[in-house]
């Protein structure tokens, strides 16, 4: 269940709802729903734009990737090149030809032969999910954030909903698997966004869908590497 089925729009959690669209984590139904709201209601589509511009940063290291001009007219010589003869009444006599097709078509067979074999012979390698998303709130808390890990960029993108932290006092980020300790993944630094990077050991376990959780600990994080304070938002890791 999101949390735009937990604080949907019938319950006030008109800004999450409108955060979750925009990182595009709702059920298909749900995102119909906001749509119509966003071309319908005012506030809303200004809730949307809004959130757009505060993930915005999430992405900044990330930047746009032009292609090699080279690399649009080589697909076109692999799609459209003509390989045919120029004589028209060659082109009629090969399309018309049974012996073309029946060879086009004992080639097709091989070839899907081949594609259905191959998996068997070269099993691929499974490839972690390339974004997980999280949106972390707890019961009786203000604290939200909302997280996206990267696998690419072995890293996590939190962004800062709502909720202060007290004086003297900071979050800090945990992953828990299963039934096993909580594992820190450092102090969350001040401000609307972070970026936390995720150690080596931690990777394919969030890859696999763990739960992060951020609880509130002294200054400069927890002194006996599990939680001390309480745990204020948590959220399961969900594919995009």
């Amino acid at each position: 269940m999101t949390l735009a089925e937990d604080n949907g729009p019938e319950r006030g959690g008109d800004d999450m709802f409108a955060a979750e669209y925009v990182l595009g984590v709702l059920p298909v139904e749900e995102r119909q729903i906001a749509s119509r709201r966003i071309d319908s209601e005012t506030d809303f589509a200004r809730l949307v734009d809004g959130w757009e511009v505060h993930l915005s940063p999430l992405a900044a290291a990330y930047p746009e990737i032009e292609p090699p001009a080279s690399v649009k007219p080589a697909i076109d010589r692999r799609l459209f090149a003509s390989t045919a003869p120029t004589s028209a009444d060659a082109r009629a006599g090969l399309w018309s030809s049974l012996a073309f097709w029946r060879g086009l078509a004992a080639a097709a067979v091989a070839a899907l032969a081949i594609y259905i074999a191959i998996p068997y012979v070269n099993p691929p390698v499974a490839q972690p999910q390339a974004r997980l998303v999280a949106s972390l709130a707890a019961d009786g808390s203000d604290v939200k954030y909302l997280a996206v890990y990267d696998a690419a960029h072995h890293e996590v993108g939190l962004s800062h909903v709502s909720g202060e932290r007290a004086t003297g006092k900071d979050f800090e980020l945990w992953m828990i698997e299963g039934k096993n300790p909580p594992v820190s993944m450092g102090v969350i630094p001040v401000g609307s966004t972070a970026h936390i990077v995720v150690s080596p050991a931690a990777q394919q376990k969030l890859a696999q869908g763990a739960v992060l959780a951020v609880s509130l600990e002294p200054a400069g994080g927890s002194p006996t590497g599990q939680p001390t304070g309480p745990v204020v938002a948590a959220g399961d890791l969900k594919s995009i």
